[in-house]
Order: structure tokens, then C-alpha cells, then sequence
């Protein structure tokens, strides 16, 4: 069972200067030459599919199914109903089986606000910073009863992390009914992937394995900086509040019983400048660094 997968090329010509049509060409050759049966994204193609419905062609003309995950960002300037029909979804979380596997697209795309679950919407959520990245209580059901359901292991899809200190708010009870489904049927969830952080990471918790994986496009910084030349700042409105990769970093995935390995690759930043160029701290709140690549590894799990 072999896929490719990606996250954040943050497609938004002026913008950002990264996830070009390029990009999504390079991906979707590496898939067809790697004889991929579907490619997915970990949320953030673009800043609303309305904006660039020729991209989402271009995705959606891959050669093989393609499948979105929402992320915080593609229903910007998009309503989100809008957004599911452009992307083709039947919801903000849905499931598809392939190749004796369960395939879990989750939607942490939430914020709670006086007792009530509110989803991202128009940029709606940029004044709830601490009210962020939930799982609404149906959702958690609907998970609960998706892996028990399965016909074999599951791979969830998120654009948040179940597993980061930062990440979902409440992702101790995702992390509750991943262990409570291990135990009833061992291996019930294989892998957990988010994108969302632009950080390459990988850690096995209670048996599962937990993925980060990069933004395909870039590293972004809080503080500006004014490493790259002027012309270039002008024509990509964000570009100083970026660090740029050379390539967009993704991966094709294997998953044969209980092993998952992970075919990255490695990229380079662009003009070569990175972190320590600028005066944003080198490790994010989670303590970890940018690195242009996605980490290769095999996991067997058991």
C-alpha cells in the first residue's frame, strides 16, 4: 500500500512565494513514478480554493485519486461550505479504505467559544488564539467509532497535532480512544500525521506513530527579517516573514502490515539563510528546529 503525501505549500501568488504549480507538478511526478495509489495534503493548499480554483484543477487533475485535509488556512477567504464542494469533500472529517487500511481525515479545525464549538470560517478564528485547534465531542464519536470499525490498521490525517504539547487542545482524548481501540484490536492505529508547525519530526507514543510532517513550501518567522533582496519582497508580500525551501520536501509512504516507511527527501533554504540569520529563536515552542527535508525511516510497530 503505497501513497504520497504532503502539507502546506500555501499556494497565494503575492504572498508567499513558495507552492507553485511547479511544486504541485514535482509532487504529482514522484507519485506516478513511484506507482502511488492516491496522494493526499495535511491541510493548507491554498488560502481559499475560490482564490485559485486553476490550482485546485491542477491537484485535482492528478492521475490518480487525490484526497484534502483541511487545514486553518484554506477557508481564509473561502467559506468553508464553499471550500468542501471545490475540494470535493463529503465533510471537514471523513474516512476512505485502501489496501486493507483506514484512512482517517480528521478536522481539528475549531475554536470554543461560550460553550459552543465554532469551525473556521473567513478567517473567523484569528481573534481566539487560546480558544484554537479542538475536536468538537461529535467528532470525537465519529473517530471512536471509525477506527472500531475498521476492516484493518488505521492512518489518521490531521492538519493539527494529536500529539504536540502545543497542539490540539483536546488531544489527550484523541490520545484515549487511539490506546482504548490498541487495546481492544492491537494495531487498530498505526500512524498519526499532521502538518500545520512546518517541522519535520517523528515520535512513537503508546505504539503509535506520531508524524510531523513539513510545510512543502517554507519556514515561517515571526519577526521580519531582510535577508532576501528587495525586488523579490516586493513582488511576495510575505516573503520577509519567511524562510524559504529550495524544493517542496513531501514524502511517499509504505505500509505493509505494521511497517511504515517513510521515503522523504532533502531540500536546501533558499539563498542558504535559515533561523540563526534572523533574531526568531531557533526552536519552536516545541523545541524543534527547521530543517528543509522530510525524514526517511522504517517503523515496525509491535
Amino acid at each position: 500500500m503505497k501513497f504520497s503525501i504532503f502539507s502546506d505549500l500555501h499556494h497565494y501568488p503575492g504572498v508567499f512565494m513558495g507552492g507553485t504549480y511547479e511544486d504541485l507538478r514535482l509532487i504529482r511526478d514522484r507519485a506516478v513514478k513511484e506507482n502511488c495509489e492516491f496522494v493526499i495534503h495535511a491541510g493548507d493548499l491554498t488560502h481559499g480554493p475560490s482564490l485559485f480554483p486553476d490550482y485546485v484543477k491542477a491537484y485535482h487533475d492528478f492521475p490518480m485519486p487525490v484526497y484534502h485535509c483541511l487545514g486553518n488556512h484554506d477557508t481564509d477567504a473561502t467559506p468553508l461550505s464553499e471550500t468542501l464542494r471545490a475540494y470535493r469533500m463529503p465533510a471537514g472529517y471523513y474516512y476512505f479504505d485502501r489496501g486493507g487500511y483506514r484512512f482517517v481525515v480528521c478536522d481539528p479545525n475549531y475554536y470554543y467559544l461560550d460553550g459552543e464549538y465554532i469551525h473556521y470560517d473567513m478567517s473567523n478564528y484569528y481573534a481566539h488564539g487560546e480558544a484554537r485547534d479542538y475536536m468538537p465531542p461529535e467528532e470525537l464519536s465519529w473517530l471512536r467509532e471509525t477506527v472500531r470499525s475498521a476492516p484493518g490498521p488505521c492512518v489518521l490525517i490531521s492538519h493539527e497535532s494529536f500529539e504536540r504539547p502545543d497542539g490540539v487542545k483536546n488531544r489527550e482524548e484523541v490520545q484515549r480512544i487511539i490506546r482504548e481501540a490498541n487495546r481492544e484490536r492491537p494495531h487498530s492505529v498505526l500512524l498519526s500525521v499532521n502538518g500545520h508547525y512546518h517541522r519535520d519530526h517523528i515520535r512513537i507514543l503508546d505504539g503509535v506513530c506520531y508524524w510531523e510532517l513539513n510545510s512543502a513550501s517554507y519556514d515561517w518567522v515571526n519577526l521580519k527579517h531582510d535577508l532576501y533582496p528587495e525586488e523579490l519582497c516586493r513582488e511576495y508580500r510575505l516573503l520577509s516573514n519567511t524562510l524559504v525551501y529550495n524544493d517542496p520536501v513531501h514524502a511517499v509512504v509504505t505500509l505493509e502490515g505494521t511497517t511504515v516507511k517513510i521515503e522523504g527527501m532533502e531540500s536546501a533554504m533558499f539563498m542558504g539563510f535559515n533561523r540563526e540569520d534572523t533574531e526568531n529563536p531557533v526552536y519552536d515552542a516545541a523545541g524543534r528546529a527547521v530543517t528543509p527535508r522530510v525524514q526517511s525511516a522504517t517503523i515496525t510497530l509491535g
